[in-house]
C-alpha cells in the first residue's frame, strides 16, 4: 500500500506540474482526502521554491517520491525545497535543498504576494482563495471595498487591480497588516487609494461608519480566533451590522473555511440576518483544491442586495 500511495503522490504530481505556467500553483492536495494514505500531505509551487507542508508523521515516506517527481517535472526551475511539519508543535519549517530568493513571491494572475516561508505557521498567502481573488478583481470597478479580516491584504490588491476606486483593510494583526501594505507597493498601486486599519471589528464599527457606504464588503474570517471570532457566534452579529456599512446595490462576497460547517450555515444567516441579500453565485477552490466531501473545504458566496 505505501508504495501505491507513492506512486498516485508522484502521478498526480506529474501530472499538474506539466501544467505549470510559472504562477503560483497547489502541486498535490492531500487534505480534500481524495488521495487515501496521503491525506497529510500538500505541496505548492512558488517559483522557484517547492513548499512542502506536512500534517501527519505518517506522510514523511512520501515526500521523497513527490521530490523526484517535482524535479523530474520541473529540472531546474526547482531552486529551493522547505518542508513545514503542521503536526509538530510551532509548526517548523526547514530548508532541505537551495537557498530562498531575497523576497519570495506567490503570483496570481499577473499580480505579486510576498510569502514568508519558515517564518510562521502561514505563509502569508492562501492559494486556494484564488476563486475569490479573482471575483472581487471582476467586480471591484469603481467600487469603495471594505475587506474585513484582511490578513495580508490580498484581497485589496485584487480589488485594485480591478480598478476598484478604494480600499479599507481591517485586521487585527499589524504584522499582517504590514505585509499588506508591502504587497501593494510590489504591484506598484498608490498607497493613497488604501487604508490599513489594525482594529477588532466588533469594537470599530463606528469608526468604520464614518468612512462608510461601502460598494463591496469582503468577509473572510478565521473559523476561530479566540474571543475575537467563533463562526457560530459571531456571523449572526456581523451580518446583522453590515446594514450600517452599506446602501442598496451593494455587494457582499463571504467565505466560510470551517470544515463542520456546511454552505446552508451562512445562507441562513443571511435570510435571518441580511434578508435583502440576494445569492449571486457560489464558488469552492477550484480543481486544484480537489475534496472528497466539497463542503468541507472552502465555500465563498457571492451576494448582492
Amino acid at each position: 500500500m505505501p508504495n501505491e500511495v507513492a506512486e498516485i503522490v508522484a502521478g498526480e504530481l506529474l501530472a499538474r506540474a506539466s501544467r505549470v505556467a510559472g504562477e503560483a500553483t497547489r502541486l498535490f492536495h492531500g487534505r480534500g482526502g481524495t488521495f487515501p494514505g496521503a491525506e497529510g500531505l500538500c505541496a505548492d509551487w512558488f517559483e522557484p521554491l517547492l513548499f512542502i507542508t506536512l500534517y501527519g508523521e505518517e506522510a514523511e515516506a512520501l515526500t521523497a517520491p513527490l521530490i523526484n517527481a517535482a524535479k523530474e517535472a520541473l529540472g531546474e526551475r526547482v531552486g529551493s525545497i522547505m518542508i513545514q511539519r503542521r503536526y509538530l508543535g510551532g509548526s517548523p519549517a526547514e530548508l532541505i535543498e537551495g537557498s530562498l530568493p531575497d523576497k519570495p513571491l506567490a503570483v496570481e494572475g499577473g499580480l505579486s504576494y510576498l510569502i514568508r516561508p519558515g517564518e510562521a505557521q502561514n505563509i502569508g498567502f492562501f492559494g486556494d482563495m484564488s476563486k475569490g481573488r479573482a471575483l472581487v478583481r471582476n467586480r471591484a470597478n469603481k467600487k469603495r471595498v471594505l475587506n474585513l479580516f484582511s490578513y495580508t491584504c490580498s484581497f485589496s490588491v485584487a480589488a485594485l487591480a480591478g480598478g476598484a476606486e478604494s480600499v479599507v483593510n481591517l485586521d487585527m494583526s499589524r504584522g499582517a497588516l504590514s505585509l499588506g501594505r508591502e504587497n501593494h507597493m510590489v504591484n506598484g498601486f498608490d498607497l493613497r487609494r488604501a487604508a490599513f486599519l489594525c482594529h477588532d471589528l466588533f469594537k470599530s464599527f463606528s469608526k468604520l461608519r464614518k468612512l462608510a457606504p461601502f460598494d463591496m464588503v469582503i468577509v473572510d474570517p478565521p473559523t476561530s480566533q479566540g474571543r475575537s471570532f467563533t463562526a457560530e457566534r459571531d456571523w449572526p452579529r456581523l451580518l446583522s451590522r453590515l446594514p450600517q456599512l452599506i446602501e442598496g446595490g451593494a455587494e457582499v462576497i463571504a467565505a466560510l473555511n470551517a470544515p463542520h460547517l456546511p454552505s446552508t450555515f451562512l445562507e441562513e444567516q443571511f435570510t435571518a440576518q441580511l434578508p435583502e441579500a440576494l445569492l449571486a453565485g457560489r464558488y469552492s477552490s477550484g480543481e486544484d483544491y480537489p475534496e472528497a466531501d466539497p463542503e468541507r473545504g472552502l465555500k465563498i458566496l457571492h451576494y448582492k442586495t
